[in-house]
């Protein structure tokens, strides 16, 4: 769990040193702009950025019901913000499962691909595809509703 938050708390604390620095030197104004650009950064970067994960038992069971996609991502992964701000609000009808929260994930993700944790991976039908493009993966969510 607390993996997913070294990146955007690094972003989050940069943001600030580099802010107080501009205050230092007489520029409030860039340095507000500054940190609010890196809280940006760190917020699209952490799993707040990402509808709410369930467990990888649980994705597969309710995929079995209502025949939606599966992805496994991880916070910080800059294909899985790609997918997920691509998808918009059609973001909410996929199941998420965050691999960095749930092992039985992380392992299911590693079985797909040959032991590597490449995110994200999207399983669809019960077959895995490595970061596919996001206009394929809206397309698999209408001919699953």
């Amino acid at each position: 769990m607390t993996r997913a938050w070294i990146l955007p708390t690094s972003f989050a604390a940069a943001g600030s040193l580099l802010a107080a620095m501009l205050v230092v030197r007489d520029s409030p104004s860039v340095a507000v702009a500054m940190w609010l650009g890196f809280v940006l950064l760190a917020g699209l970067h952490s799993p707040l950025a990402f509808p709410r994960s369930i467990g990888a038992v649980e994705a597969q069971r309710r995929s079995e019901v209502d025949g939606r996609p599966i992805v496994y991502w991880r916070a910080g992964c800059k294909y899985c913000l790609r997918l997920r701000i691509r998808l918009g609000r059609s973001a909410r009808q996929v199941h998420w499962v965050d691999i960095w929260s749930d092992p039985d994930g992380a392992a299911r993700v590693r079985a797909a691909n040959d032991g590597n944790e490449t995110v994200p991976t999207v399983v669809v039908a019960g077959q895995a595809h490595v970061n596919p493009d996001p206009r394929w993966v809206r397309g698999q969510l209408g001919s699953s509703l």
